[in-house]
C-alpha cells in the first residue's frame, strides 16, 4: 500500500475535520461513515474529549503499474521460437 500526502492537503484536511464523541460514533456510525464519504471531511472519534481515531474518506489510489500496459501493445510474429542464430553458450565445437 502507498500512502502520498503533501503539506498542503494535510493542511487542508485539519482545517476541514469535525469531531464527536465516541458514544455518538457509536450509536450513528453507519449514517457517519456515508456522510464522510460523501463530503470528504475527515471525522476525529473523541473518548473524554481525546482524539482516539480519525475515520477519513477510502480514496481510489492509482492502479499498480505492473499491467497497465495491458491490450495497447501488440506482439507480431513469433517471439518464442528459435532464431536460428548460434549462442556462445551453445557452441560446443
Amino acid at each position: 500500500m502507498t500512502i502520498v500526502a503533501d503539506h498542503e492537503h494535510i493542511l487542508s484536511m485539519k482545517k476541514r475535520t469535525t469531531q464527536i464523541a465516541a458514544g455518538e460514533f457509536k450509536a450513528k456510525c453507519l449514517k457517519l461513515m456515508d456522510e464522510v464519504q460523501r463530503s470528504k471531511v475527515p471525522l476525529v472519534v473523541t473518548k473524554h474529549g481525546k482524539p482516539v481515531v480519525t475515520i477519513v474518506p477510502f480514496e481510489d489510489t492509482k492502479p499498480f503499474p505492473f499491467g497497465y500496459m495491458r491490450g495497447r501493445i501488440s506482439i507480431k510474429g513469433d517471439i518464442i521460437g528459435p532464431t536460428g542464430e548460434k549462442w556462445d553458450a551453445e557452441a560446443n565445437d
